[in-house]
This record gives C-alpha cells, structure tokens and sequence, in this order.
C-alpha cells in the first residue's frame, strides 16, 4: 500500500514545487510519511501521510482516494485537507480555515494527529531552514505575510497535537515552534 501511495503521490504532485522554492513537492509529503513512520508502522498512516496533500493541492478527489487506498486513508487524507470558504480568497479566508483546523485537530483521534503531525513537522523544518536562508522575506510566499499571525497557529497546533507529547516528532515540533516564533509572540 505504502509503494503505491508513494507513486500516486509522485504522479500528482509531478512537475511541482514548494511554494518559494526550487525543491520538487513531493519531498514534503515524503519526509511528512518518514516523520510519521517514526511514530507508527500502520501501512494506512504512513499512505495517507504522503497523499496528505493530493486532494488540496493536486486537485485529486476524495473519492479518488477511497477507491484505491480504502475508507480509512481516504478519510485521514481528507482530515488534513484544508477547506475552501465560499466565496473568500486564500487571504481572507486565512484565520477562518486556520482556527477551523486547530479546533478539528483538538477533537481528532490519535491517527488524524499523527498525520497532521508528520505534515507541521515536515512544514515547521523548511520554514526554519528558509527563515535561515531568507529572513523576514519568507513570509511573503505565503497567503498570511503577518509571521505573528503564523506563531498563534503554530501555537494553537501545537496545544491540539499536545497529547503525541510523549514522541520524538512532536519535541522536535515544539521545540521548532519555539524557534522560529518565539520572536513574533507579544
């Protein structure tokens, strides 16, 4: 399952790359599967980790998802999937669709947490390293430039993924937290 998670997700996100960057997209949701395999060797976790971001990004539908993969992948992938407000743009729709997350994580099972995870740790190490390589530039690739704004999320993600406390994934998730927005915060 995991191997052809691992080719729908190439095939998706092919031709692609990080926001920003020059890195192909699927070296996100790879290293997303690597962190959450250092959780779990649940076959079905580590599939959903690397096609956490085909449904919102690669423009593949949940149903898709279901048919190949199974009920309980199609449904941790379409847990991480970020959705639209009607009639809102990606900027102003940012702290609705952020605090619908946050909230929909704090009530999440154990396995949504993990997947979700493996993706913010994933997100919080580039951010890191192009916060090194870009300064205060790098929040301007993103839909929110406001990087205070990002600290409360990251916060807030933080406290709803609290409960995998007890892993290695998530010191490390906090502890990058910390990192890059302990500046931010007031």
């Amino acid at each position: 399952m995991v191997d052809r998670a691992i080719c729908f997700a190439t095939k998706a996100h092919s031709g692609v790359v990080r926001k920003g960057t020059k890195i192909p997209y699927i070296a996100h949701p790879l290293e997303a599967m690597a962190i959450v395999g250092s959780i779990t060797d649940d076959q079905e976790l580590l599939a959903a980790a690397v096609l956490h971001d085909v449904v919102e990004d690669a423009g593949v539908n949940v149903a898709d998802i279901r048919t190949e993969f199974g009920d309980r992948v199609a449904a941790l992938v379409d847990s991480e999937t970020d959705s639209e407000v009607p009639g809102m743009s990606h900027i102003d729709s940012w702290q609705i669709r952020k605090q619908a997350a946050i909230d929909h994580l704090a009530a999440a099972s154990r396995d949504v947490k993990i997947v979700a995870l493996g993706d913010k740790l994933s997100n919080m190490r580039a951010m890191l390293l192009h916060y090194h390589e870009q300064g205060e530039q790098v929040w301007q690739r993103f839909n929110q430039k406001d990087p205070a704004c990002h600290a409360w999320y990251y916060r807030q993600l933080a406290q709803s993924l609290s409960s995998l406390s007890d892993t290695d994934a998530f010191q490390e998730f906090a502890a990058l937290v910390d990192q890059v927005f302990s500046r931010y915060e007031k």
